[in-house]
């Protein structure tokens, strides 16, 4: 069952932290600056809310979604331009095989140690939500990523008002004064945390890559440059349509993380030498 994937202790971890920060965010920090009787503090609280449960449903999406698999009947095309003799044939159907599966895999496909299978479009295997990112469930990571940085930052600024609200004593130390530090400490180090891997992965989206596939890039365009050529990522088909192939053609669906009628079989993908 996939309800199985839930008994992770980084799961566990994350679901106890949101709950942490949600309660301290909306019943201390919220509602000691502004009361949560107040239009103003319900306001905040309501919208926070919104942010969160979002967040919270982005997580459960990417935690249940399967990433995608190879299916078992795939093969690989062999085109006659390719290979012209039978041996290069073989050659180039070898390059395209897994060798932990012993069997094809597509073009962004990579396999994953830790499902022990390989993955379409893999992106990387992330323990916190005890599934890989690929090619199915990489919006909802996006969106995942994209509205945790909002509640974090969010979080802050409330934590940070409430702060300001306060008559404090510097003289003194109080467990109060103590907390909301560290608390402060926790959130700012979170929100940060969040916004430079939200900063990431809107990068990889505009250019239309994967963090696997980036890095490989770095590898080919170095070898390039020695050669005194130039290096293009293949699947690089322009900006907004390298967003419209992870988000969707339709930017009132962008920030809905199950809305994926738009991803297809994961098996081809448009490259820059059609769009040419």
């Amino acid at each position: 069952m996939e309800l199985k994937k839930f008994l992770s202790i980084h799961i566990l971890c994350v679901l106890v932290f949101v709950g942490f920060i949600y309660y301290v965010t909306i019943f201390i920090f919220l509602d000691g600056s502004l009361s949560l009787q107040s239009s103003a503090g319900s306001l905040h609280a309501l919208i926070f809310t919104l942010v969160a449960s979002l967040c919270v449903f982005s997580f459960f999406v990417c935690v249940l979604k399967d990433p995608g698999g190879v299916p078992s009947s795939y093969l690989p095309d062999v085109e006659d331009h390719e290979a012209s003799d039978q041996e290069s044939k073989r050659s180039g159907l070898l390059k395209k095989q897994c060798d932990k599966c012993s069997a094809y895999k597509p073009p962004r496909a990579h396999h994953c140690r830790v499902c022990r299978r390989c993955i379409l479009r893999m992106d990387h295997h992330c323990a916190w939500i005890n599934n890989c990112v690929g090619h199915r469930n990489y919006k909802a990571f996006v969106t995942l990523v994209f509205y945790a940085t909002i509640a974090s930052t969010y979080s802050l600024i409330i934590l940070i008002s409430s702060a300001l609200h306060k008559d404090w004593d510097f003289d003194e130390v109080t467990p109060i004064k103590l907390f909301y530090i560290a608390t402060g400490v926790v959130i700012f180090g979170l929100s940060l945390t969040l916004g430079t891997l939200l900063g990431w992965h809107i990068y990889l989206t505009i250019h239309n890559m994967t963090t696997i596939e980036y890095y490989e890039g770095k590898r080919a365009a170095w070898l390039a440059s020695k050669s005194g050529l130039n290096y293009r990522h293949l699947y690089d088909v322009g900006a907004y349509k390298n967003i419209s192939l992870v988000l969707g053609p339709s930017m009132l669906k962008w920030l809905c993380p199950n809305a994926v009628s738009h991803i297809k079989d994961g098996l081809s993908f448009p490259t820059s030498r059609e769009y040419s």
